[in-house]
């Protein structure tokens, strides 16, 4: 479905193909497919059933790229690209509103690697994560009761 914004002005053709964005964007084709298949960007069928896309896409995927990097899941970056408003660019108080969302998630994420980094040495190759003195994933052994091995993963 094409909008106001795309198609040709001032000559300079506003639609890209899959090719193109590829290009501008660093990413895989086969990537581009799998984002838009995960709702994270969008595309519309030309007449001759050819892929197209906005220039917008080119900022959305960069955003993807560093979303993805700090460890944002796609959901949420889907959620957080949906939030943008629609028929116009994005202002730098959309973008502010869209990373603010994210900004709890990282910092708790830091926190934790921080702890994990400053406590690794007390138990590295111990393995098992269930032994009574690991302060990291089992305080007080309380895995115990569940089986033995390691039971304890982050989710």
């Amino acid at each position: 479905m094409k909008t106001a914004h795309q198609g040709k002005a001032a000559g300079i053709s506003r639609e890209l193909t899959v090719g193109e964005v590829a290009r501008r964007s660093g990413v895989a084709v086969s990537t581009l497919h799998f984002y838009e298949s995960k709702g994270l960007i969008a595309s519309w069928r030309n007449a001759g059933n050819q892929r197209r896309y906005s220039r917008a896409v080119l900022r959305q995927v960069a955003v993807i790229k560093v979303a993805q990097s700090t460890g944002v899941s796609l959901s949420a970056i889907r959620d957080a690209l949906r939030s943008l408003p629609k028929g116009r660019p994005p202002t730098a108080r959309d973008w502010a509103r869209l990373s603010a969302k994210w900004r709890s998630d990282l910092d708790e994420r830091i926190d934790r690697l921080t702890r994990l980094r400053d406590r690794l040495g007390g138990c590295i190759g111990c393995g098992c994560l269930s032994l009574k003195t690991c302060p990291l994933r089992n305080p007080g052994d309380k895995a115990a009761g569940q089986g033995p091995g390691a039971r304890l993963f982050d989710r």
